[in-house]
């Protein structure tokens, strides 16, 4: 193709914003609104397909909404078809899994989310009650005899072999192992639990039951007594899994394939099998000897009696309560009467007097725990007394738990009695106040302290009762006039404590107190005290987590960030986070609640400089282990309270601020980012307070803002982060008339370009660089449209020096991204070689202010051009290949375009040159119909407007080309 030269044409800017503006329509709104409901008319028609008979229709109109396909539909829902021709064979066993899956869903809203659920307090249990003692466990041994009947054998004697085989385990067909670890008896629990599912599924429910007996015998071993409140857990894990097979086998047997069992079924709807098999699994229960594994067994089927009679579960309870009394050792009664209380409160709450029957029996052996008995098996194992009391706590409070739930407040002020009249247990105050509502609790705080003043400290400190105080305070608040007493009682008592775990144990509770009910008075004067037991021999490295708390709770009182560092010990108080991972965590805490709470922004000297420490130390903290996501977090904290700090109309000070800040924050590429926005942001508040005109020192400061964006943004890494704050801060330099720092700006970004590599990182993935280099050109010539020559470099010297860039650029081969580069370079030329711009930047004169439509300026202009054909003219030619036709035909077409929207297609060669494009992209069937179709409309369309008429011959000159 020869080279042709390039003529732009004429644009009229406000006569084709005009043209394009939608036609102005009157409406009456009356009639109309986008929000009114939408009527549907439904149409009914009616087919007769008789023999012989022609269809008749018949159609009626409704003004109510419908859904417009239902009629399509002819009423009939293909969804309903398929499901009545389903396999009926299903249909049997999806009952049961609804009405199952009802039933669970049933059983766990008895009680209301407000309960806490055991298994909130498994893990807890799990971690606190250890040891390092070797146990030892009892394993069933399996023989032959365990294995189910065979089909032939008959009844009874099927029920003569599985109670011999219950005599046999009787008699000892286990085996001791001896000096296991704590490990190694909970992997042998999880074993055991894994066979007794094993045993159920292969159909051997005697063997179950022997590994459910086994285990349940485990609970009155008290040898190892640190551990049997975990040992304790693991067993009613067994327990709690042989009773839901159970309970699910006989459910089963009630199904058949006429009838489910409703939700809420009586005996009456039980058949006679599934009550026989029920009553054949407490008939065996009933066999076992000893006391402690027939209770548990029996306890953990109890839910099984509601397929017997209405009143079955009532009448077991308070039986399963007196079989308690055999149980000598007072550690085991109570856990046994706390299972008790779990599965009463599982399968029938509304039965609270035989919980509470349950609960007085409790107080009634209470006084056993000081006995004669008692004391010499501690003194044997070696354990104190304080050591010991505490293995009571889980089973305790959950029976108050249960006892207490949705109790009247009459029933908190006979447990108190009661409580005095034991001589004020500290045990049992502890787990009274632990269990009872948090309201009801504070309202007698008073009483209570009373009561603890009074209790034999002897295995049962009072911190841990003002700790337990403390708790219900923190959710409910005590009378008015009774708090500053309180906190006086209470830290009379704490402050006392030697140890510095009990101390920050219990002092952490209070706090949160004095934040809530004080001013920072009080608040300093905790703070003190706190640091005061604290600080020797570095106490505090071993109560991170509890100091930790007390700063969240601190902070979550104290919005106001310029009470909170008024607070004199609240920094000291800081400076006791010396493990570095501490330090970080902390800090985050106090910027996430400063950027949640802080309404305004600030220039409080003393925010500033505590939260500049702050923020510091976060900084500080980056490395080159730290992880990306944290670095994030980092900055986005950083970048907050970099954005919450304004000087107001004092720009200096601003700027002073974000030179401080960029020393300080170097590290994080983000924050370094915020700060040149934030700077740009102050030279443009500073151009719109002058109004575009700037005084001398106004011009000086906007000069150092520009310097300061100059200087920061090569220390960033990331190129496109680079480019995209040269071309943001060129255009507010040349927005506040400092044109030699923008040509400085602009000139760095083009010299930027060559160094944009083939790949880049975005979000942990290599992608290629091309699309966002396009991009970013694009917005640049967008810029340059504006940008006045420099009067002693060439016409346009910055898109010279872009074009040679562009050039030298070493693009992918089969990318077309250098071509839709050159094709907006021949837009921004086009648009430069206007009389009058699109934009302008207020008081800059840009070039067609400056050359005024200067013939030397337009030859430049259009010489340029034609380098610019030439080049895109070239690529199409090395199209030509069979795999490259696609890409042939779809530049060309853009090349077409651009030339019909720039262009002035009066000069021949132009026009013929379009042509040219219009066959090229048609030659090889590669083109887009619909788009050609299209394009030619709009050239038409075109030539209706003044001073287009040369397109009418154009379209003309343009075929479409069927694929043939």
């Amino acid at each position: 193709m020869a080279v042709f030269p390039w003529h732009s044409r004429s644009r009229n800017y406000k006569a084709e914003f005009a043209s394009c503006r939608l036609e102005a329509v009157p409406l009456e709104f009356g009639d109309y609104h986008p929000l009114k409901p939408i009527t549907v008319t439904e149409s009914k028609t009616k087919k007769v397909s008789r023999k012989g008979s022609t269809s008749s229709t018949s159609s009626s109109s409704s003004s109510s909404v419908l859904d417009p396909l239902s009629s399509v539909l002819d009423g009939t829902d293909p969804l309903s078809m398929f499901a009545a021709t389903a396999d009926p064979a299903a249909t049997v066993t999806r009952p049961l899994d609804s009405s199952r899956k009802r039933r669970d869903r049933d059983e766990n809203s008895i009680v209301g989310s407000d309960f806490e659920p055991w298994a909130n307090k498994r893990g807890e249990i799990l971690a606190r009650y250890t040891t390092t003692e070797k146990l030892s466990i009892n394993l069933f041994m399996g023989s032959e005899k365990g294995k189910a009947g065979t089909v032939t054998s008959a009844m009874s004697e099927k029920v003569r072999t599985r109670l011999e085989e219950l005599d046999d385990f009787e008699e000892g067909s286990q085996k001791e192992l001896l000096n296991l670890t704590q490990q190694d008896y909970v992997n042998r629990i999880e074993e055991l639990n894994q066979s007794l599912k094993d045993a159920w599924a292969s159909d051997q429910k005697v063997k179950a039951l022997k590994i459910v007996i086994q285990c349940s015998k485990l609970l009155s071993d008290t040898s190892v007594i640190q551990f049997y409140p975990s040992k304790f857990v693991l067993i009613t894990d067994i327990l709690d899994t042989f009773g839901k097979l159970v309970y699910e086998r006989i459910f089963s047997m009630c199904v058949d394939n006429r009838s489910v069992l409703p939700d809420h079924f009586s005996p009456e709807n039980v058949n006679d099998t599934a009550k026989e098999t029920c009553l054949n699994w407490f008939f065996k229960i009933a066999s076992i000897r000893e006391l402690i594994p027939r209770f548990y067994v029996e306890a953990s089927i109890l839910k099984c009696n509601k397929f017997l009679s209405k009143t079955g579960i009532s009448e077991c309870l308070p039986r399963l309560t007196c079989m308690i009394r055999g149980i000598g050792d007072p550690l085991v009664s109570v856990y046994a009467r706390a299972y008790l209380c779990r599965v009463g409160m599982e399968v029938a709450p509304h039965l609270k007097e035989s919980l509470n029957k349950n609960f007085f029996d409790f107080l009634l052996t209470f006084k056993q725990i000081h006995g004669d008995t008692v004391q010499n098996q501690l003194v044997v194992q070696g354990v104190e007394l304080p050591s010991y009391l505490p293995l009571y706590s889980p089973a305790m409070d959950w029976i108050f738990q249960c006892i207490s739930y949705h109790a009247p407040e009459a029933l908190l002020t006979e447990m108190m009695d009661r409580c005095k009249k034991l001589g004020n247990n500290a045990l049992l105050l502890n787990s009274v106040m632990s269990a009872f509502r948090a309201e009801f609790i504070a309202t007698r705080s008073m009483d209570f302290i009373g009561m603890i003043k009074e209790c034999d400290e002897s295995g049962f400190p009072k911190h841990l009762l003002f700790r337990s105080l403390g708790l219900n305070l923190a959710l409910a608040d005590p009378p008015e006039g009774d708090r500053l007493q309180i906190l006086n009682e209470a830290w009379k008592v704490i402050t006392k404590l030697k140890n510095p775990q009990d101390y920050i144990n219990c002092a952490e509770v209070w706090v949160e107190y004095t934040c809530k009910h004080f001013t920072k008075r009080e608040v300093n004067t905790v703070l003190a005290d706190v640091i005061k037991h604290m600080t020797p021999d570095r106490a505090f490295e071993d109560s991170y987590p509890q100091l930790h708390s007390i700063i969240k709770k601190v902070i979550a009182h104290f919005h106001d960030f310029s009470v909170l560092f008024s607070v004199e010990k609240f920094l000291p108080f800081l400076d006791m986070f010396q493990k570095e991972s501490v330090r970080v965590e902390v800090c985050k805490c106090i910027m996430e609640v400063f950027i949640k709470h802080q309404q305004e922004p600030t220039k409080d000297p003393v925010i500033l400089n505590a939260l500049l420490h702050v923020c510091k130390t976060m900084h500080d903290s980056v490395n080159a282990l730290t992880l990306e996501d944290e670095k994030r977090m980092l900055a986005y904290l950083i970048n907050g309270f970099i954005k919450m700090v304004s000087f107001g109309r004092d720009f200096e000070q601003q700027l002073s601020f974000y030179v401080e800040a960029r020393s300080m924050f170097c590290n994080l590429e983000p924050v370094l980012v915020q700060l040149i926005h934030s700077v740009n942001r102050l030279a443009m508040e500073t151009r719109k307070v002058m109004k575009g005109n700037h005084s001398r020192k106004t011009a000086a400061f906007v000069r150092a803002c520009v310097a300061y964006c100059f200087i920061t943004i090569p220390s960033l890494v990331g190129i496109f982060t680079r480019l995209n704050l040269y071309l943001h801060s060129g255009q507010v330099a040349l927005a506040n008339q400092c044109l030699s720092q923008a040509d400085a700006f602009f000139k760095a970004a083009i010299s930027l370009i060559p160094e944009v590599p083939k790949m880049i990182n975005i979000d942990g993935k290599m992608r290629p660089s091309e699309s966002f280099l396009l991009e970013f050109l694009c917005n640049f010539f967008s810029t340059l449209l504006i940008v006045p020559d420099h009067p002693e470099h060439g016409v346009l010297f910055l898109v010279r020096e872009l074009l040679n860039v562009i050039q030298d650029y070493t693009w992918e081969d089969s990318s077309d991204d250098k071509i839709r580069i050159y094709t907006c370079v021949l837009h921004l030329l086009s648009a430069m070689s206007q009389e009058n711009y699109l934009y302008h930047i207020d008081k800059v004169d840009s070039n067609d202010s400056l050359y005024g439509g200067d013939s030397k300026f337009l030859a430049e202009n259009n010489k340029l051009c034609e380098t610019v054909m030439a080049q895109i003219l070239e690529h199409l030619k090395t199209l030509a290949k069979d795999e490259a036709l696609k890409r042939q035909s779809s530049l060309g077409l853009s090349f077409f375009n651009s030339i019909l929207a720039h262009g002035d297609l009066r000069n021949n060669r132009l026009n013929q040159l379009s042509v040219n494009l219009w066959h090229l992209a048609q030659r090889h069937g590669c083109a887009d119909t619909r788009t050609m179709v299209k394009t030619l409309e709009y050239i038409k369309k075109r030539s209706k407007q003044p001073d287009m008429g040369h397109l009418t011959e154009l379209a003309l000159r343009l075929p479409l080309q069927t694929r043939t």
